[in-house]
């Protein structure tokens, strides 16, 4: 079975059509899957719009609670609620595709991968993407390497597959609600010798600043909840305790 997490934050205008999207492509490949829509807390008529999913299609299920969480909170709320034996996740602006979830599941089932994620820097993909989040995703990749020494080259692309068990297992564990959730959730893994596979994304900007929501208060506590996601994993080591 596979499960595919929606969070969602003030995005009513389009939450309904962008659910029905993703069941679209799901149900292209495969008969056994659920798609969990996490409205966040969102001000605007999300929770409404997700809800009316959910009523109108079986394959749709309403996971949303009313105070904001942050997405790591909701894609973990997502995740610890998932049956799927692949339990993914994917941006509900659908900036990315869901078509290529299709690609990803069967190239995690042929190569028996524990997570396949997207990647910006795959020789492959094809980008729409403001010239200053290219130079940021760059400086935090060197980063990252530097701190956490992971075999992959893009942890922030909103598009990623896990074993069941294994995200089932890891995030409850998460301490960080914000973006760095996603480097958080890659290294508990890593430390779980999880098999990892990057794969090509074709992406297409649909926000109208080079940031889009992120402000720079978000890049900066993206930076320090990335320090803080070292300290507890190699110094305190008090993920596994």
């Amino acid at each position: 079975m596979l499960s595919i997490v929606v969070p969602a934050y003030n995005e009513g205008e389009h939450i309904y059509d962008n659910l029905m999207t993703i069941d679209k492509a799901l149900k292209a490949f495969t008969s056994d899957y659920e798609i969990i829509a996490v409205n966040d807390g969102s001000k605007d008529n999300t929770g409404a719009e997700a809800a009316r999913a959910a009523h109108d299609n079986p394959n749709i299920k309403d996971f949303g609670y009313e105070v904001n969480r942050g997405k790591g909170g909701a894609v973990s709320w997502g995740a610890v609620n998932s049956k799927g034996d692949i339990v993914g996740f994917i941006d509900a602006d659908l900036d990315l595709s869901p078509d290529f979830i299709k690609m990803y599941f069967e190239e995690m089932n042929a190569s028996g991968a524990d997570i396949v994620i997207g990647s910006k820097m795959h020789k492959d993909s094809k980008l729409e993407y403001p010239f200053a989040r290219k130079v940021f995703s760059l400086c935090y990749y060197i980063m990252l390497k530097v701190l956490f020494g992971l075999k992959c080259h893009d942890t922030q692309t909103g598009l990623k597959l896990y074993r069941g068990s294994i995200i089932r297992e890891i995030a409850p564990l998460r301490k960080i609600d914000g973006y760095a959730f996603d480097i958080e959730l890659l290294a508990l893994a890593s430390k779980k010798k999880a098999k990892l596979i990057e794969m090509p994304v074709e992406l297409n900007f649909t926000r109208g600043q080079s940031f889009g929501r992120i402000k720079m208060g978000d890049v900066w506590k993206m930076f320090t909840d990335t320090w803080k996601i070292w300290w507890n994993l190699k110094v305190k080591k008090s993920y596994f305790k």
